[in-house]
């Protein structure tokens, strides 16, 4: 009888917002994610992201990660690591804090995406250029 009036859904999302840490936890929640999920926590990465999954949901839709809180809303993909990279996208269905990834000599740690900021990539051109750059004249 409550399914049909849809009260369960009323106790899930009262039951969501009270896992999420309250009202004012779960709207900062919703500002940074647009999103509230209810789900187990998987694990924990080096840079402090946290992954869940939700075996219910549509299969695609059921692994996330809430990336670390000190990064605000300026967050993007390259900040998951590779090993947990595998398990978001289904490549493994065991994640690493079960299965150990593979550790090589010649690999290296994991970096986030630079570009854009001062630590990009600049190439250092030896070519004359072309064209001069126009300079206004001074006013006398």
């Amino acid at each position: 009888m409550a399914s049909y009036f849809g009260i369960d859904k009323i106790f899930k999302a009262l039951r969501i917002i009270r896992d999420h840490g309250g009202i004012r936890a779960s709207l900062y929640q919703l500002y940074r994610v647009d999103d509230l999920k209810d789900g187990t926590l998987v694990g924990e990465d080096a840079m402090g992201n946290k992954y869940y999954e939700n075996k219910q949901l549509t299969l695609g839709r059921n692994r996330w990660v809430i990336y670390n809180p000190s990064v605000g809303t300026d967050y993007d993909g390259s900040m998951v690591p590779a090993e947990w990279f595998g398990w978001l996208h289904h490549k493994t269905d065991q994640p690493p804090t079960k299965v150990a990834p593979t550790s090589y000599g010649w690999q290296s740690g994991h970096q986030m995406n630079v570009t854009g900021t001062a630590d990009a990539y600049m190439p250092y051109s030896t070519t004359k250029p072309k064209v001069e750059a126009w300079t206004p004249p001074k006013a006398a």
